[in-house]
C-alpha cells in the first residue's frame, strides 16, 4: 500500500511547474527545448527529452556559456529584489553550446524573452548531469520574463499534449532524417 502511494506522488516538477516545449529550434530537426514555468513566473530552461544531445548513445563532453568574444553568460550579474543587471534575452538568444563526444555541437536558446537570472555552473564541472537529470540538477539557465509579458511568454510554445503529438508523428514517420 505504501509503495502505491509513493508511485502516485507527483514529482516537484509535475507539482510546481508547467512544461512548455519549442520543437525543431531554428529549423534543426529534433533540437527541442523545454521551458519549465513556475507559478511565480520564473522559467527554467533545459533540453526536451527528445533532444539529440540526450540520446543514450551520445555523451556530453563540454558545455560552454561563452556565446561570442564579448558575451559570456557566466558574466551575468543579478542583484537586488527586482533582479537588476541580468542580461536581457530574446527568445532566440543563445544560452550555451553543448559539444558531444562524437563531435556534434548544439546551441541551446532561451526560447522566451526575459532577464537571465542564473546559469547552471554545476553542469560545467559535471556535464553528465544534463543527460542524467535534465529537469532538475542538469538545467541550463533560469530566466525571469517581464511581469507584463509573463502571461504571454509561452505563446508559440507547445503544451505537453501538443509535444507528445509531435513525438508520435515523428515515430510514425521514422525516416532516416527524422529523430
Amino acid at each position: 500500500m505504501a509503495s502505491e502511494a509513493l508511485q502516485e506522488t507527483p514529482s516537484v516538477i509535475e507539482r510546481y511547474f508547467t512544461c512548455w516545449y519549442k520543437t525543431d529550434l531554428k529549423n534543426k530537426a529534433c533540437e527541442d527545448h523545454c521551458v519549465l514555468q513556475h507559478s511565480n513566473r520564473i522559467c527554467v530552461i533545459t533540453l526536451a527529452p527528445s533532444h539529440p544531445a540526450l540520446q543514450k548513445e551520445r555523451r556530453i563532453q563540454n558545455i560552454d556559456y561563452q556565446i561570442s568574444a564579448g558575451c559570456s553568460r557566466l558574466q551575468n550579474k543579478v542583484s537586488g529584489k527586482s533582479k537588476r543587471g541580468g542580461q536581457f534575452l530574446t527568445e532566440f538568444a543563445p544560452l550555451c553550446k553543448i559539444t558531444c563526444s562524437d563531435g556534434l555541437e548544439f546551441t541551446v536558446y532561451s526560447c522566451i524573452r526575459g532577464r537571465l537570472l542564473e546559469v547552471n555552473e554545476e553542469i560545467l564541472k559535471n556535464p553528465g548531469l544534463l543527460q542524467e537529470k535534465p529537469s532538475t540538477e542538469g538545467y541550463i539557465a533560469v530566466v525571469l520574463p517581464k511581469f507584463e509579458e509573463s502571461k504571454s511568454v509561452t505563446q508559440g510554445l507547445l503544451t505537453q499534449a501538443e509535444y507528445d503529438d509531435i513525438l508520435s508523428q515523428r515515430r510514425r514517420m521514422s525516416s532516416p532524417e527524422s529523430c
